[in-house]
């Protein structure tokens, strides 16, 4: 069965580059960035890795962990984060988990359920779908999903800036405009009352249309 935004996020328990994890043990009370890639040692994935290390403490300031998944063992991880910090000038400082029995794969419907073989024997092709970004809250649930094809490099700063929306929209009854950035205007839901929205927002808010009610973003 596929997996929606939502949906809780399946746990496992796996072996990383930072040794056993079980999944929801390791997130804790906190929020978690799970993100996947098709094969060890492929070039779109190397600049990934390496631009998420240098952003990791990013992600922490929001309370936030981050941890990788490739269709390798954590043996050819290990050798791959030496190209990594090689080339992208910074060395991987969060867990990479091993799937080369494609298990976690599976789980997240990254992969087609059918899929099998050694890791040793699959491209990056066979592994095609696995690209994918998990944004997960600290009740467990699945928040937000982001596919890409392996031709087109993530945009982490995207994930950052979405992280941001989802945790204000999670604490106040706001949406997020599009483009939204850290400090601009937000919208009351329509769901809040014209008195709730007065209670909630005592400074008042602007409306060009009475559907579309803006607030500076709450504190």
């Amino acid at each position: 069965m596929a997996l929606r935004i939502g949906d809780e996020a399946p746990s496992f328990t796996a072996q990383t580059t930072q040794g056993t994890i079980n999944f929801h043990d390791w997130i804790g009370n906190g929020w978690a960035i799970l993100f996947s890639h098709p094969k060890d040692f492929t070039p779109v994935c190397t600049t990934e890795l390496g631009y998420m290390a240098g952003l990791k403490p990013q992600f922490e300031k929001r309370n936030c962990k981050v941890i990788g998944l490739s269709i390798d063992s954590v043996e050819d991880h290990g050798r791959w984060s030496r190209d990594i910090e090689e080339t992208q000038g910074h060395a991987v400082n969060y867990p990479l988990i091993g799937d080369s029995d494609l298990k976690v794969a599976k789980l997240y419907d990254m992969i087609h359920p059918n899929a099998g073989g050694d890791a040793k024997g699959r491209t990056a092709q066979d592994n095609a779908t696995i690209r994918s970004v998990f944004i997960i809250g600290p009740d467990k649930k699945v928040k937000a999903m982001l596919t890409y094809p392996m031709s087109s490099g993530r945009n982490f700063d995207e994930v950052l800036r979405l992280l941001d929306s989802i945790q204000l929209t999670a604490k106040h009854k706001v949406a997020t405009p599009v483009n939204w950035k850290q400090g601009q205007d937000v919208i009351i839901v329509p769901s809040v009352s014209e008195e709730e929205a007065r209670q909630r927002f005592p400074g008042g808010w602007k409306a060009p249309k009475p559907y579309m009610r803006t607030v500076p973003q709450p504190k």
